[in-house]
């Protein structure tokens, strides 16, 4: 991928100089080290120094958040000032032939009492706006829809419908519109305080169209599941572009992929009628044109060690799932290597076992302080700390997420690790940056990324275009690994590379 120029559309000459003067301050602050660092491509040096200083890469995924809706007033960052030029949103009620002025009212259920006009205050212009005058972070909000076609129509990317613009389709493609230019000012939150301390990147995007079970496959595989088994009645997603009717189902329009959240055989999953759970993934038999590896079949092949620690697992794989675990974030679960029951619906015990790679989410806690952290870790909240809108408090996740990090930075593996806050998604949120158009899959929209380590430059905003898929290809080269898929094959898509430097004293 090529870097997005910062500042798209127009903008006002004051926000011109503001940004030059900006990166000139940003450009003079960076050490010399980093400069040198950034000639990525078949730079030795670089992957020397990643290879030796770099013991621990962990990722924290984290649900449904755009960037500009956390973070478009932090200094610095291509956010609301430059928005301008994708606000305006569509009327589908005209045919398309007028804008939308007023914002519908937001909704949780029913009518949501606390924000306008239901709250006796007129009804907001169609401009993004503060949520937190109306509900406090430490509340939960209604979420909004965020599926595989919805984000492409959204986007007004081209493919279902000749495109009008760019991200001028957010409000006219939502089930809850009034919510879609909602945002928190995450600037002093618990997260947002760590991203003034180490890196922000406000160039990343989800990786996939649409929402979390796809794109937590993409963090794990780079791939698109394939439907291999008879269609259910209405699995399959459907769109009528005379009457703009669509049925976001869970496989794509042709029934051959699994897009939108459905359910393993051979992993935890609510209770939904038996031919409408997925068969196992191949992972194991590459000799079969449906193999698809995973980031753990790398790292297995390479003797490297990985665990993926999720809130709730333990309950989950023993019947009694809280009532806020996510089934369909268990990414590694739907693959036969690591599924964690048999097809008879028996646990596998030598994939649920204390060696197991799929583990809770409080055992890492106990590796961090034991001194047992694999080499790579991901890990998943439990839904109360995820972050996600319509179940989870944002405050509490960013806190949860403040804490893991705290952990890893008062132990022995500090001096040595990477650690990535990432978002799975936008959770049907607007953000003003159009993104690219890799392959049929996405990219999809911006998500908030903090890098923390102590080899990223304090304060420092990167403006370099990444996506879901570039952590892999950092684990990839950080460990020497063969790519999973085209996606991260693609030499387009960068690595993360240019947030890292490694001067000659890294022990900040």
């Amino acid at each position: 991928m090529k870097t997005n120029k910062r500042i798209q559309g127009k903008v006002k000459m004051a926000g011109f100089i503001t940004a030059a003067l900006a990166a000139a301050a940003l450009a003079a602050a960076l050490p010399s080290a980093h400069a040198e660092m950034h000639e990525k491509g078949g730079n030795h040096a670089f992957d020397a120094l990643l290879q030796s200083r770099v013991k621990h890469i962990i990722v924290i995924y984290q649900e449904n958040w755009s960037f500009d809706a956390l973070y478009g007033r932090m200094p610095g960052v291509n956010g609301l000032a430059y928005a301008s030029d994708t606000l305006p949103q569509w009327d589908k009620s005209t045919g398309y032939a007028s804008y939308l002025y007023q914002m519908p009212q937001p909704l949780n259920g029913g009518p949501d009492l606390r924000f306008p006009p239901a709250n006796g205050q007129p009804a907001l212009p169609m401009i993004p706006y503060d949520a937190t005058k109306y509900v406090a972070d430490t509340n939960t909000t209604g979420d909004i829809v965020h599926k595989f076609y919805h984000e492409q129509l959204q986007i007004d990317n081209g493919v279902l419908e000749p495109s009008l613009g760019s991200m001028d389709k957010f409000v006219t493609w939502s089930d809850n519109p009034g919510l879609v230019l909602s945002c928190f000012d995450a600037t002093e939150m618990p997260e947002g305080k760590l991203a003034r301390q180490y890196t922000i990147c406000d160039n990343f995007f989800h990786s996939a169209y649409g929402g979390s079970f796809l794109n937590h496959q993409f963090l794990v595989a780079a791939a698109a599941p394939l439907w291999e088994q008879p269609v259910p009645a209405g699995f399959a997603s459907s769109y009528d572009p005379a009457t703009r009717t669509l049925n976001d189902s869970h496989l794509t329009i042709d029934s051959n992929y699994v897009v939108n959240t459905t359910f393993s055989l051979v992993a935890p999953h609510p209770s939904v009628a038996a031919n409408q759970l997925m068969l196992p993934i191949n992972n194991v038999d590459p000799s079969q044109s449906d193999y698809t590896p995973t980031i753990g079949n790398r790292l297995d092949d390479a003797n490297i060690s990985w665990k993926w620690y999720s809130g709730g697992w333990d309950n989950a794989i023993h019947g009694h799932a809280d009532p806020l675990f996510q089934y369909h974030h268990q990414a590694f679960a739907y693959f036969e290597k690591y599924a964690p029951f048999n097809l008879d619906g028996s646990l596998n015990p030598a994939t649920t076992g204390s060696d197991a790679h799929l583990q809770d989410e409080t055992v890492f806690l106990n590796d961090v302080a034991s001194g047992k952290l694999p080499a790579v870790s991901f890990i998943k909240p439990l839904g109360p700390d995820n972050e996600h809108p319509g179940y989870a408090a944002l405050f509490q996740g960013q806190q949860h997420v403040a804490d893991l990090v705290s952990a890893v930075q008062q132990s022995k593996y500090w001096k040595d690790s990477i650690i990535i806050v990432t978002y799975d998604e936008n959770g049907g949120r607007w953000d003003h940056v159009a993104p690219p158009m890799v392959d049929s899959w996405g990219v999809g929209t911006r998500v908030p990324t903090i890098v923390i380590s102590p080899f990223t430059q304090g304060g420092y905003v990167d403006h370099q275009e990444n996506e879901t898929v570039s952590i892999l290809k950092l684990i990839e080269r950080r460990f020497n690994l063969p790519p999973l898929s085209h996606r991260d094959a693609n030499p387009k898509v960068n690595d993360l590379a240019e947030v890292f430097h490694f001067p000659a004293d890294c022990s900040r």
